[in-house]
């Protein structure tokens, strides 16, 4: 057993819990575990027994720890703000000592420590998809053919695209030389979810905004955090500190359009460091955080893009938007992407967009997957109950998530990056002409209404409707 001296001071926490219970109704798990040793409370109170000796890290309390989304629904309702996370995290750490992690995590860090590596094995997978895979090309996905070890069956994954992001573009992209931003991409967008990107420089483009792509930038380490594979944390984090360093001086911001990695980056790399009494790297972490943004934030609060979108004058669709934990509650993101947004669609909102997803991490997506359909099954719902025909958030861990509960539950609709949306509405304008001239060859009215009517013709009974 650790010796008590050498454990995370989990009691400090612990004794700053006054139990009042206000976490318990919003915590994810809780919901779908009614048990009060896997609620927050439950969680810090265990952890200061741990801390005082009175608590073995056994498989019983290995089970206890795991089951944490990580969501922060609790630290947003909590008195004294207590960081159930970040503690629950510093215990996997431990955990992760005593038992090990289990091969394929290993193998699924090793990957995200070798960049080329991780190219390789995606360039594989991409060649031989279809052997194990069909493909559901409306929502982007992949679904096994048959049981596979690890993967469940049945389960709608991320399909792999042909060309990653990082290999697809040289490192810098000209727009004008007037203002220039660096992306940091995310790996889930770099080698699945491609059109994130491909949509972002389209819409540099149009801001007349050069793009620097790092080409030497790796995982942002969130699935090892999440794990307590704190080896991979550290590797990953402090390369990518020397490596932003390098170029932070001659970027506007570094642009991220994933709320997980931007999370990571701007807020839990300072607090790891902190936590293990690196101070120096803490603090080169918090000097590079000035410069990070989620993607649509820094777009609407440091460029014209919105204007742009509202000049197009057009609604292309009816959507819905969910907020993603580590967008919402981690870096209070949550105006300005519906801001954005709102120019070109109808946004109805959910009942409670705010609802954690499901996700939940490496683990939970894999040995502890029942949970995670059960956190899904309430969100399919409200997006279903919407009648939306796309939901919105900025993270591919959310994406993953949301498109397999809306796959499960037989829920007609496709999930979006907001990046992607914006720049369909940027795009918006060059597709109106075409319609317009399509609609005076085929006789179409054109009403001041402002509706294209397409009674005949191979569009059929559509309406489009234009501001």
């Amino acid at each position: 057993m650790k010796k008590i001296e050498d454990i995370f001071n989990f009691k400090a926490i612990s004794d700053e819990c006054v139990k009042c219970g206000k976490c318990i109704p919003v915590c994810t798990i809780h919901k779908v575990n009614a048990d009060e040793t896997t609620s927050p409370r439950g969680f810090i109170d265990l952890l200061g027994q741990y801390k005082q000796g009175n608590l073995e890290l056994d498989r019983s309390a290995k089970d206890i720890f795991e089951s944490c989304f990580l969501c922060t629904a609790c630290v947003e309702v909590c008195p004294n703000s207590l960081p159930t996370d970040m503690v629950i995290e510093e215990v996997r750490a431990d955990i992760a000592k005593k038992y090990g992690i289990a091969w394929f995590k290993k193998l699924f860090f090793t990957l995200l420590r070798h960049r080329k590596l991780m190219d390789i094995m995606m360039k594989l997978g991409y060649t031989f998809r279809t052997c194990g895979f069909s493909e559901d090309k409306k929502r982007g996905g992949i679904i096994p053919r048959f049981p596979m070890p690890i993967i469940k069956s049945g389960r709608l994954l991320p399909s792999l695209g042909k060309v990653s992001f990082l290999n697809r573009y040289p490192e810098e992209i000209n727009h004008g030389k007037k203002r220039r931003v660096a992306i940091f991409i995310g790996c889930l967008a770099n080698y699945n979810y491609t059109n994130i990107g491909d949509s972002l420089i389209e819409i540099l483009k149009e801001l007349k905004i050069d793009a620097f792509i790092p080409k030497e930038q790796m995982c942002c380490s969130a699935p090892a955090y999440f794990t307590g594979d704190f080896y991979t944390v550290e590797t990953l984090s402090k390369k990518n500190i020397e490596y932003f360093e390098s170029f932070i001086d001659e970027v506007e911001a570094i642009i991220i359009p994933e709320a997980t990695c931007s999370a990571m980056i701007k807020h839990d790399w300072e607090i790891f460091f902190r936590n293990r009494g690196m101070e120096d790297w803490a603090n080169r972490a918090k000097k590079l955080s000035s410069k990070i943004f989620m993607a649509t934030e820094w777009l609407e609060k440091h460029t014209n893009l919105k204007e742009i979108l509202k000049s197009r004058n057009i609604k292309l669709d009816t959507i819905t938007y969910h907020d993603a934990c580590h967008a919402k509650r981690v870096q209070n993101i949550h105006r300005e992407p519906r801001e954005l947004l709102s120019q070109n669609y109808n946004i109805v909102e959910m009942s409670d967009s705010s609802r954690c997803c499901g996700f939940g991490g490496v683990t939970i997506q894999t040995e502890k997957f029942e949970f995670a359909k059960r956190a899904g099954f309430p969100k399919a719902k409200m997006i279903e109950e919407t009648k939306a025909n796309i939901v919105s958030a900025e993270c591919s861990a959310c994406r993953m998530q949301i498109s397999n509960s809306l796959y499960q539950e037989g829920v007609d609709v496709v999930f979006k990056n907001p990046i992607e949306l914006s720049c369909r509405g940027v795009k918006a304008e060059v597709k109106k002409f075409i319609l317009i001239s399509i609609l005076l060859f085929y006789g179409c009215g054109y009403r001041p209404s402002s509706r294209l009517y397409f009674p005949k013709g191979p569009l059929g009974d559509r309406v489009l409707l234009l501001r």
